[in-house]
């Protein structure tokens, strides 16, 4: 599982929230990516424009 950072604030989150990604998904050239919350409560899908310019990527854990 990946870890990432927001960069800035997003849809109500605040800058430096941690994020796990949970699913990475492809469809006629259109990825997108659900995300968990560090607590694991809260759901965010988003596509690849807005994690390149809203998350970083930190870590990989199994």
């Amino acid at each position: 599982m990946k870890v990432y950072k927001l960069k800035r604030q997003f849809n109500g989150y605040k800058k430096g929230a941690q994020f796990y990604l949970v699913s990475e998904s492809e469809f006629i050239g259109v990825k997108e990516f659900v995300f968990l919350t560090e607590d694991l409560t809260n759901r965010i899908s988003i596509n690849e424009s807005e994690l390149i310019k809203n998350f970083t990527y930190i870590k990989e854990i199994f």
